[in-house]
């Protein structure tokens, strides 16, 4: 290298690398690329989603150890991360599905999930049918020869119904459909669907994989391999990869993932019960509530019921809005799983694309207010709701 020249030299830098220690955080592999000494390695690397780190669109160290990492958690064999959730989810349909085939999916979803169906439908001919989220009879019902899967929400966005994933998941191997099980307001701390026979799972690793709001991502995890080659292939096409700098944060957040999903269940349970009993609030959706319809089931499949809900307002939408302007702690925002506590109205920020017909097919109401519950202590936060709705 001495005899180089400044231009050459400062293009070609040094590489150290360690080669008695271990670096105790994961390293962030900030490179679109890799060199290698030998062709047949280059060329098999390519390929595959196993062999040699080629370019960052196909793999990467970083990447690749957060992957792995939620693979571990899901109990699955293999996982694919992405630059967001619906990459994740777009990279699995569009992956998995084509023209013509029939899809079965649960009735109350993520919008931009339900937006993703519809686009299927409008664009490519794929057919979708809605169902309960708890009845294993309506899937059986609802197969044709042409159905590929079954989406479910482990816990659905925003009203929380909880999906019977044992009996769903089993209803569709039956028919043999894949079932994707989307298990981002649960994380896996809460629920692992391949243990009740899911065959993919999905997170929006924005929410509580990463846990800080400082995240855009998403992953799939699998239990076959033979569908995560399928998958992955796509998703390289269709350039959806996770950058390493974010799956960095994201290793980072999941070290104190149990930790916050215990204080994020414990003030929903606070805020929960007692907006279940303040004068201005006609419900609460929270699975945790004797009243919610979900309850028996989730108490059956889950160790705690999670930390988002949705409660209605009894003067509609104007005392919903004053509601979110009235907080003082809380903030009006999008996403969850951080640890702020955020608010928003559904029907015209998470659900805006949905219809009329399908918010009330939902439950999601003009006053209708979804709390993604931080990790505060829960009595300021309950100070500031009640303060909030006494100005109403």
């Amino acid at each position: 290298m001495s005899s180089l020249h400044p231009e050459t030299r400062v293009v070609h830098l040094p590489r150290p690398t360690p080669e008695t220690s271990t670096p105790i955080s994961m390293p962030i592999y900030q490179t679109s690329g890799f060199v290698f000494d030998d062709p047949a390695v280059f060329a098999d690397g390519m390929g595959r989603p196993d062999g040699a780190y080629v370019y960052g669109r196909l793999s990467n160290p970083t990447v690749r150890a957060l992957e792995e990492a939620v693979a571990g958690l899901e109990g699955g064999v293999a996982a694919v991360a992405t630059g967001s959730g619906m990459g994740a989810i777009n990279a699995v349909l569009l992956g998995l599905l084509k023209s013509g085939d029939h899809v079965i999916a649960q009735s109350a979803l993520y919008g931009a999930t339900a937006q993703t169906l519809a686009d299927l439908a409008e664009r490519f001919g794929v057919e979708v049918t809605r169902v309960p989220e708890d009845d294993p009879a309506a899937v059986r019902a609802a197969v044709r020869p042409t159905t590929k899967l079954l989406y479910l929400e482990t816990i659905a966005n925003p009203m929380t119904q909880v999906a019977d994933l044992p009996g769903m998941c089993a209803a569709a191997r039956e028919a043999g459909i894949l079932t994707v099980v989307d298990n981002t307001f649960a994380s896996p701390i809460l629920c692992r669907p391949i243990e009740h026979g899911a065959d993919i799972v999905v997170h929006s690793v924005t929410k509580y994989l990463s846990g800080h709001t400082d995240v855009v991502g998403g992953i799939a995890v699998f239990a076959s391999d033979e569908v995560y080659r399928r998958v992955w292939s796509y998703s390289v096409e269709l350039g959806a990869t996770a950058d390493p700098f974010a799956a960095w944060l994201t290793l980072r957040g999941m070290q104190t993932l149990p930790l916050r999903m215990e204080r994020h269940c414990a003030n929903a349970r606070v805020l929960a019960t007692r907006l279940a009993g303040h004068p201005a609030v006609a419900a609460v959706h929270w699975p945790g509530l004797p009243s919610h319809p979900s309850h028996e089931l989730a108490a059956k499949l889950l160790p705690d019921f999670g930390g988002v809900f949705s409660f209605d307002l009894a003067a509609g939408r104007p005392a919903g809005e004053a509601f979110m302007r009235n907080v003082r702690l809380a903030l009006l925002a999008p996403s969850l799983g951080g640890v702020e506590t955020l608010i928003l109205h559904p029907a015209t920020t998470s659900h805006r694309s949905v219809s009329a017909e399908g918010l009330a097919a939902a439950g999601i109401g003009e006053g209708t207010v979804r709390v993604a519950v931080g990790i505060e202590h829960a009595e300021d936060l309950w100070a500031d709701f009640a303060q909030a709705l006494d100005a109403i």
